[in-house]
């Protein structure tokens, strides 16, 4: 009870005054801890009220989102109201704001630290690589392709989060496609070689030197800052979010293919799940996946959009828009991407990924997409 209370307080503190995200986990539990008696006692004398209040903290998506500002921030700070006819209501912050490192979500939301949070699948990818097998670079070319993968591979996913990690999972969101934006001219997939790319993952890096280019670990703030300063001559990151921070107006030209899209997972301690009112956890189950729903319908929408806005198509809905040339895919592209997902991505994520992946691959996304697991030698990038 109070490592739930605890985490609750944290979010709260979180919420009103974000910390570095350099401060320690340790910490973060001390501030809850610490003020955990000043909490409790309103919440006690809450439940003699003859029809009590419940307000969830939430950690969110990415703040820069459409997801986030379009869905998920509504959802929880009116809908959830409106649907408990007043009984149930949510605060929630981006986790980009939220002082929670990203690569930690995981960990804090199955110690409790973080009651409900969001975990975006590539951050995961240096302590549990297996979570990133259904979005990984060039996997995917379309939605349709994402949705299979994800169909063949979210059992598993949710069985390992609740047996092994004691994390209820409540939901999968996705992102828009994340696209290569150039400033200098290109026909191709293979004319990226010899140009520094950022990237936002492991295995867009795998992906970008296998065509010979140079890949730039970056956050997304810092698309823009590099790409003014020369550190980079291209950025992977969505087709609408980098409409948004006007990369039309810094690069001319877009590739259409998605390397990736960027799945993520809204999921619950266990604990803090099982203690909600049976009502509450009734009304979520049966309204997170129409929202998991909409912001699919959405980033499969903003995909397209994003394309259109950079590009100054008529029926991008922005006053101001781009005069960007699209670079479409062809079919020595379309052979190119399969080449380097099964010679490249797949036996690095292998590696990384340790013997046992290989079956987790071959019985879902692998059995779904037709893709055997090549046989892989592990090296120092490989874990039993």
């Amino acid at each position: 009870m109070i490592r739930e209370l605890a985490g609750f307080l944290f979010l709260a503190f979180a919420m009103h005054a974000p910390i570095s995200f350099k401060r320690s986990l340790r910490r973060a539990i001390a501030l809850g801890c610490s003020a955990l008696a000043l909490w409790a006692l309103p919440a006690l004398a809450q439940t003699s009220q003859p029809t009590p209040i419940l307000k969830l903290r939430i950690v969110g998506g990415l703040a820069a989102g459409r997801q986030y500002t379009h869905r998920e921030e509504p959802f929880w700070s009116q809908d959830l109201a409106r649907l408990s006819h007043g009984k149930y209501t949510a605060e929630i912050v981006p986790f980009d704001r939220a002082g929670v490192p990203g690569v930690e979500m995981l960990r804090f939301l199955q110690m409790g630290v973080v009651p409900f949070g969001t975990v975006l699948m590539a951050n995961l990818t240096a302590q549990h690589p297996q979570f990133t097998a259904a979005d990984l670079a060039g996997l995917n070319p379309d939605m349709a392709s994402l949705r299979k993968s994800l169909i063949a591979f979210r059992p598993y996913l949710e069985k390992s989060l609740r047996d092994k990690h004691s994390i209820e999972p409540l939901a999968i969101y996705v992102y828009p496609a994340q696209v290569v934006f150039c400033q200098k001219s290109l026909t191709r997939l293979a004319d990226l070689a010899g140009r520094k790319i950022r990237v936002s993952s492991v295995s867009q890096a795998d992906f970008i030197r296998a065509l010979g280019a140079e890949p730039v670990h970056a956050g997304f703030s810092q698309i823009v800052p590099s790409l003014k300063a020369g550190q980079v001559e291209c950025a992977i990151t969505g087709t609408m979010s980098g409409n948004t921070i006007g990369l039309d107006h810094l690069t001319s030209y877009l590739y259409a293919m998605p390397l990736t899209w960027g799945l993520a997972v809204f999921a619950a301690n266990r604990a803090a799940w099982e203690g909600l009112p049976q009502p509450l956890r009734a009304l979520l189950r049966q309204e997170l996946p129409k929202l998991e729903a909409a912001i699919w319908e959405e980033s499969e929408r903003d995909t397209s959009l994003g394309l259109a806005c950079n590009s100054g198509q008529p029926s991008c809905p922005n006053p101001e828009r781009g005069h960007m040339t699209v670079v479409p895919f062809s079919n020595r592209d379309e052979r190119l991407r399969q080449e380097i997902f099964v010679k490249t991505v797949l036996p690095r994520w292998l590696q990384r990924c340790g013997p046992h992946c290989t079956d987790i691959w071959n019985q879902t996304v692998g059995q779904a997409r037709g893709i055997v697991a090549p046989a892989i030698a592990l090296g120092e990038a490989g874990t039993p």
